[in-house]
């Protein structure tokens, strides 16, 4: 009689621990869910904003990072911002702060995307990359030294 227990008891704790684990794994797919539909990360900014939201952020201090060629900078380019050509980012990241919230530019969006990688590549976490670049920023009337675009 005392093995027939044993077995029940043997066969409860199993159950229990099934249940256990189908519970964890619900819970972890509902709260993977959930992070996905809010669109919240731990990486801080998103992916990519208007140009509307990066003037903003320029207007509040964030730090913005031209990413275009020093002859295109000369042409043009949004005041009290740093460039860095985006061939020369990767051994330059150093010179990029990591306790500012950071804004890629270049002339239309492309280029910003890739510096923007390389800086969350290398650890930096409030990197986001604005689109329409600095034509987009001219075309909204925003500051810009030198020729507009």
């Amino acid at each position: 009689m005392a093995k027939k227990k044993s077995k029940r008891k043997n066969k409860q704790q199993q159950s229990n621990l099934m249940w256990a684990g189908i519970i964890f794994v619900i819970l972890l797919a509902v709260g993977g869910l959930a992070f996905i539909i809010s669109g919240d990360s731990s990486a801080g900014l998103p992916g990519e904003i208007t140009v509307e939201e990066a003037y903003q952020k320029y207007e509040e201090g964030a730090f913005v990072l031209d990413v275009r060629t020093p002859e295109e900078w000369a042409e043009y380019h949004a005041p009290d911002t740093t460039l860095i050509p985006l061939d020369e980012l990767p051994a330059r990241v150093n010179e990029v702060p990591k306790d500012q919230e950071i804004v890629v530019i270049c002339r239309s969006g492309n280029r910003s995307q890739a510096g923007r990688d390389i800086l969350l590549q290398a650890g930096y976490e409030n990197v986001t990359s604005s689109a329409g670049g600095l034509k987009a920023w001219s075309a909204a009337g925003y500051p810009i030294e030198g020729t507009r675009p």
